[in-house]
């Protein structure tokens, strides 16, 4: 038996949570175009696993169990769950580092936030769980954050504006038990200039006296 059949559980059904959660979604399809929940029903079950077991992921029997409920055949949400790299198809560490290395995030240091992973986790390469098993580091695409590179995704969460020093802060702490709040790591709101606002400084009175930013 392979190492992926030994990682499969036999068994797998969905909370009282993940129930609530489908209610919702099939509720937004036609019934002979319920298939389409394949792709948000891969999300429930993922977020499922990691509720449960500490690592999200999507197992063979839960796409069965999506296959099932929405009268499909199975194959058809292997494909997806395969096709899409936000879906872990094995088990992964309690917290999923996504490092960026495309362009935007690569010329504003992504090589660094990298070697800071590694450094702080063990892990040697992309695709490995450190070993206490807290920590799987993997490659993505562009995260869509340009303006904040570079962008470490935490599970469902954007870190952005990082730097060495700052990821191994970040990973410390996600270490303890603890979760900094998401976004910028340097001093600014969103994507707004590091530092505050820099244009429209003086405060606008209109004629009432009422003032305008």
């Amino acid at each position: 038996m392979s190492d992926v059949n030994r990682e499969q559980p036999e068994h797998f059904e969905f909370d009282e949570i993940s129930e609530a959660e489908i209610t919702k979604i099939l509720a937004k399809y036609p019934p002979e175009r319920k298939a389409s929940g394949s792709l948000p029903l891969l999300y429930v079950a993922q977020r499922q696993m990691g509720r449960q077991t500490g690592s999200a992921w999507v197992p063979v029997v839960a796409m069965d169990r999506i296959a099932e409920r929405l009268e499909i055949a199975p194959i058809r949400v292997y494909e997806v769950a395969t096709f899409y790299f936000m879906f872990n198809t094995k088990p992964i560490g309690r917290y999923h580092l996504q490092a960026c290395t495309t362009t935007s995030c690569w010329l504003r240091g992504s090589d660094d936030v990298v070697t800071a992973c590694k450094k702080a986790t063990g892990i040697k390469h992309f695709g490995e769980t450190s070993a206490d098993g807290l920590f799987t580091l993997s490659e993505v695409e562009c995260l869509g954050a340009c303006a904040n590179a570079p962008i470490l995704q935490v599970d469902d969460d954007y870190y952005e504006d990082l730097d060495g020093p700052r990821t191994e802060a970040l990973i410390e702490a996600l270490r303890r038990g603890e979760r900094p709040e998401p976004g910028p790591t340097i001093d600014r709101m969103g994507s707004a200039p590091e530092g505050g606002r820099k244009v429209l400084l003086e405060t606008v009175h209109d004629a009432s006296g009422s003032g305008q930013g």
